[in-house]
């Protein structure tokens, strides 16, 4: 075996291509990658990222260019993943769930020359094209496309600014937003977690699609630090946890809603999940009852990551650590730095709920070809010209430093003057034994401007006849502002591929009622 690569994550900035093969001569036969039915040691994980990198630059591929990967989580997503940055380029995934207007949106601001699509995908498309001429089947053509064995792409030595990925964030309307994320962004932010989190003995268990800032949290420390990802092609309790107890998984992310599909399993007591070490949350509200419950019986700590894909602060919650504070997100990670702004953009004192802004070395280069949506993001401090992301979120933070989300900017509800923050509304609604989630949105009044409108999902056997004394019960423990104006229930909450509450979709089915 080699030297232990492990040495290179000191360093301050470092090339991720140069990791992956230093892992490849040192872990040899160890597995690195499996999808349940591949699995590839580390030795064929190295050589198939190189002769995919070389097969890319012999076709003409420039630094900085996107690779477009388009299809479900596999070995081979991940290979064409680290090869596109291998190469030079970077990599950009394209969100499965987006309508093929968007995709073809997404393909063409992406600028790439490669698609990599799955069967499946390219079935599901039919007739409709993307603009980008070299398309190859992932899991048909890949062996084909790479060079030959034993061949090394040209060596690529990566600069801070170079790109890294591109991300599409996950809009519902229009076409999404590529966030560039770079090669020092990336490097500080996943050297930082693998020196805490992550080593050669990891064991990472993916549940959540590779196109998502919320699974390369998890997947690129792994790959940095020589471990093991075990991928999923579409999250599934059952498949879950035979996983986790079969394959020994020490570290997992997931978000909310299937850690709450995973407690409500029947028989989730009945797995060993003893080799859990640490168990990530991000993307979503993570109620405190339910972080509570995770704790209680899934073995291992609980990290709770808060932030943006587009970079800014990112806080993170030690939950096993804190159990009185898992109200909040936890506090911002070391070096980053908060803070709250008012609707005129001035900075407010502690405890009081505004906006969340947000400065740290790991912040987007900006979005795509989007000059101006990048400004927008952007706050500037008038007191020493310093900027900040606007994270979308309103907050306060405790005397301790903590900080407590209390709604999106955009979902604030204005009633009568009153600014209402749904989480107010849903966490009194969630109080009630009979209610497993609640939500809520505004919609037109002419009486109030907007009024909420609440929607919850029923326990097994609660008829919709509980809803008005539902409702009545929450509304008594809430101010007169603030008041339900309807409940509705919901067999299940509208979400991304992600776990993302679309509430975009409850305010169209609250105002088509």
């Amino acid at each position: 075996m080699s030297a232990d690569p492990a040495a290179l994550l000191d360093q301050p900035f470092g090339s991720f291509s140069a990791l992956v093969a230093a892992w490849g001569a040192h872990n040899g036969d160890a597995p690195a990658l499996h999808d349940g039915t591949t699995t590839l040691s580390w030795r064929d994980t190295a050589d198939r990222v190189e002769r995919i990198a070389a097969r890319l630059q012999a076709d003409g591929l420039q630094r900085g260019q996107a690779v477009a990967i388009l299809g479900m989580s596999t070995v081979n997503y991940a290979l064409v993943y680290m090869a596109a940055i291998r190469a030079g380029g970077c990599a950009a995934p394209l969100t499965t769930s987006a309508s093929p207007d968007q995709l073809r949106g997404m393909a063409a601001d992406s600028g790439a020359i490669h698609l990599f699509i799955d069967r499946a995908k390219l079935t599901e498309l039919g007739d409709f094209t993307l603009p980008i001429a070299g398309q190859v089947v992932l899991d048909e053509e890949l062996d084909s496309f790479m060079a030959a064995p034993g061949t090394l792409a040209a060596p690529f030595t990566p600069e801070d600014k170079d790109p890294f990925n591109i991300i599409y964030s996950s809009g519902t309307t229009g076409i999404p937003k590529g966030i560039v994320h770079s090669h020092g962004m990336r490097w500080r932010q996943v050297t930082f977690r693998a020196s805490q989190n992550y080593g050669v003995t990891s064991r990472a268990l993916l549940s959540t699609p590779l196109y998502s800032n919320t699974t390369l949290v998890t997947f690129l420390p792994t790959m940095f630090s020589g471990g093991y990802a075990s991928i999923m092609g579409k999250f599934d309790a059952q498949k879950w946890l035979e996983r986790a107890a079969g394959e020994r998984i020490t570290h997992t992310m997931l978000v909310p809603v299937q850690y709450r599909r995973l407690m409500q399993f029947p028989t989730f007591d009945h797995f060993d999940l003893s080799s859990l070490k640490l168990k990530f949350c991000t993307s979503a509200p993570f109620p405190a009852e339910l972080k509570a419950e995770v704790l209680a019986r899934m073995p291992g700590g609980l990290v709770e990551y808060y932030g943006m894909t587009e970079g800014g602060v990112s806080c993170i919650l030690l939950a096993h650590e804190h159990p009185d504070k898992l109200h909040t997100v936890g506090q911002p990670a070391p070096g980053h730095g908060l803070k709250v702004i008012d609707e005129n953009l001035q900075e407010v004192p502690p405890g009081v709920a505004g906006e969340l802004v947000g400065r740290s070395n790991v912040m987007m280069l900006g979005y795509k070809n989007q000059p101006e949506k990048t400004r927008e993001g952007y706050w500037t401090d008038p007191a020493d010209g310093s900027v900040w992301q606007r994270m979308g979120d309103v907050g306060r933070i405790d005397a301790e430093g903590f900080v407590e989300l209390v709604g999106r900017t955009k979902d604030v509800i204005i009633s009568g003057g009153f600014n209402i923050f749904p989480i107010d509304l849903e966490t009194e609604l969630a109080k009630d034994e009979r209610v497993v989630e609640a939500a809520v949105v505004g919609i037109p009044s002419d009486q109030w401007g907007e009024t909420p409108v609440g929607f919850v999902v029923l326990q097994p056997g609660v008829g919709e006849d509980a809803l008005e004394d539902i409702r009545t019960i929450a509304n008594s423990r809430l101010g007169k502002t603030q008041r339900v104006s309807a409940l509705r229930a919901i067999a299940e909450m509208p979400r991304s591929h992600i776990g993302k509450l679309l509430k975009t979709e409850l305010r169209e089915i609250a105002q088509a009622k």
